[in-house]
């Protein structure tokens, strides 16, 4: 067994864009995105990574001892970045723990799923983001309007909502989703799909999605690679 001494990390590159620090869970992810990039980083076995979901060895303990020790408060913490915190099928008890240990410590926590967090929303306020991923597809894992539905629920609670259309699949289904989703997201994050070749004409839908946001008054983020692609135009 691998002792996990520091679960809590600060996010490089991209991935600051996100929060103050991150935590993984899980060792895998059963949502078999066909763009997911995690397999590849963490040199992992495609299949094996989406087949062999189980909470990361003494995970809940390694976070617990790591917030007393370096006295962490005050940090809003995503969950997760190379795994789902809610996998579809299988037991998410090791999430509601350490959500558990985040919030008793001061910390707030930012949600990012494609499945069904509603078990834990009684654990969050108004500090905490609660985030789905909608790319524009039907994947039949957890269906996006469940998805949407839960965050319009949350939003009810009093709880920070956010979505993160990123990658973008499908640019008519996602523009169709911001417009008539605006009144139950506080915020979205809007990213292309990347290494994989696509026919959206990527600097049109990003403008595109830009206009309809500032329409609706709608906070939002435009991730760097489609920041990019925008200013070429």
């Amino acid at each position: 067994m691998k002792t996990i001494y520091r679960p809590v990390y600060t996010p490089k590159g991209a991935a600051k864009e996100y929060g103050d620090c991150a935590i993984n869970i899980f060792t895998g992810c059963p949502h078999r995105c066909y763009y997911c990039f995690v397999p590849q980083v963490l040199r992992r076995n495609r299949e094996q990574f989406h087949s062999d979901v189980r909470p990361r060895d003494g995970i809940v303990e390694a976070v617990r001892r790591q917030i007393e020790r370096e006295q962490i408060t005050g940090k809003l913490i995503h969950l997760c970045f190379t795994c789902d915190p809610y996998p579809t099928g299988y037991d998410t008890t090791p999430t509601r723990e350490v959500i558990k240990i985040l919030k008793e410590s001061g910390n707030h926590v930012q949600i990012l799923t494609k499945g069904d967090g509603s078990r834990d929303f009684d654990l969050l306020d108004s500090g905490d983001w609660y985030g789905v991923t909608y790319d524009g597809s039907y994947d039949g894992v957890y269906m996006p309007s469940d998805r949407v539905q839960d965050a319009f629920y949350t939003k009810s609670l009093g709880i920070k909502t956010w979505c993160s259309f990123e990658p973008v699949v499908n640019a008519v289904m996602v523009l169709d989703c911001i417009e008539n989703c605006s009144d139950v997201f506080d915020q979205v994050k809007i990213g292309k799909l990347n290494y994989f070749q696509s026919d959206i004409n990527w600097a049109e839908f990003g403008h595109k999605a830009e206009a309809l946001c500032k329409e609706l008054g709608l906070d939002y983020y435009i991730k760097d690679s489609l920041r990019a692609e925008m200013e070429k135009a």
